[in-house]
């Protein structure tokens, strides 16, 4: 746990020392995906623990550069399987943004600006025809899955477990205003709202799960694509609430507290486990886009190999980063209609 904590906190602060090297980190997040901060160098990342190898060998040298945007939820993952990358093939060159899954495909994965689109909702119809308009083909690859975690101030004794429908109230448009709203037993005093921005597939999970078609998600927060800044927010409220991936408040979790969910068969608790048996309501799948024209690259083609290869990491993906990881014959199953992509693509 406490690797797990001081790993993450590394790259929630982004960061932000310029050290130069081949991997741009655009850690603000910014709408058009402008790598902002510079990540580790080569030698720099050689130094850290090596990964597993993916098992694939290449005649020469991998050189060229990946751009990487999207969902802040799937930054932490996807930084730590393209450090692994980087270890093997140090002439690659990263730039990667935290752009939101709506915002990473609207402004740079279906208009040809990056290579991959991290996502923690399926690409919806949208933008499915904003790429088809500019001819953007895509490979869509699953990951690993989330508990998205609903977090409240340690000082919120009265939140130990909430139900889906006090959830709904406090979160759609023209619900309530006060915690005492909700339940009467609840403190007269206003709620305090943070959570992901518009642009967010987590801000999309939450809305279709929880305040569903009839409703509307409040405006009535503050909004950040940034995840540390909703823990940071809610850790100095005691009236406060927000929402979140598994893996920022598992690394937060003296900081915070995390409520079980209880969606009419009796209280859950986010973790890795109940999202594994199904039983925590807010379990989702997280994804990876590809742009199927960059597979036709040696690089892009060997990096999206890596990043399935490592979806079944139980190490990487639970152990150092927080979410649950594909089995070895989901592994299998992605790898296959990757290589078949590529096959294509080449």
């Amino acid at each position: 746990m406490s690797k797990r904590r001081e790993y993450l906190s590394v790259l929630a602060a982004g960061l932000t020392t310029a050290m130069g090297g081949c991997l741009q980190d655009g850690s603000e997040g910014s709408a058009d995906g402008t790598a902002t901060d510079a990540g580790p160098t080569a030698t720099e990342a050689t130094e850290t623990e090596a990964e597993p190898d993916s098992g694939t060998e290449t005649e020469t040298p991998l050189e060229g550069s990946v751009r990487i945007g999207g969902s802040s939820t799937l930054y932490p993952l996807s930084r730590a399987v393209l450090e692994g990358f980087i270890q093997q093939h140090p002439q690659v060159e990263f730039s990667v943004s935290r752009d939101g899954t709506g915002g990473g495909f609207a402004n740079l994965f279906c208009t040809g600006e990056s290579d991959f689109n991290n996502a923690s909702r399926p690409i919806t119809a949208g933008e499915q025809d904003q790429c088809a308009s500019n001819d953007v083909d895509y490979h869509e690859m699953s990951i690993a899955t989330d508990a998205l975690t609903v977090i409240v101030n340690n000082d919120s004794d009265w939140g130990d477990c909430m139900t889906t429908d006090q959830l709904r109230q406090i979160w759609r448009a023209d619900g309530a205003t006060t915690w005492a709203d909700v339940d009467s037993d609840w403190p007269d005093e206003e709620i305090q709202r943070f959570g992901p921005a518009d642009t967010s597939g987590t801000f999309d999970y939450f809305r279709d799960e929880i305040i569903g078609e009839n409703a509307a998600h409040t405006s009535e927060y503050q909004a950040t694509e940034q995840d540390n800044t909703i823990l940071q927010a809610v850790q100095s409220d005691q009236y406060a609430i927000g929402y979140l991936g598994f893996a920022y408040y598992q690394a937060n979790s003296d900081a915070v507290s995390a409520p079980g969910i209880d969606a009419g068969d009796g209280c859950v608790e986010p973790s890795l486990e109940s999202a594994q048996t199904g039983e925590y309501p807010l379990a989702r799948p997280l994804f990876t886009y590809v742009n199927t024209d960059r597979l036709a690259e040696a690089h892009v083609a060997e990096f999206a190999r890596y990043f399935v290869e490592q979806s079944a990491n139980e190490e990487l993906v639970a152990d150092k980063v927080g979410f649950l990881p594909n089995t070895e014959t989901e592994m299998q199953e992605e790898l296959d209609a990757l290589n078949d992509a590529i096959a294509n693509a080449q």
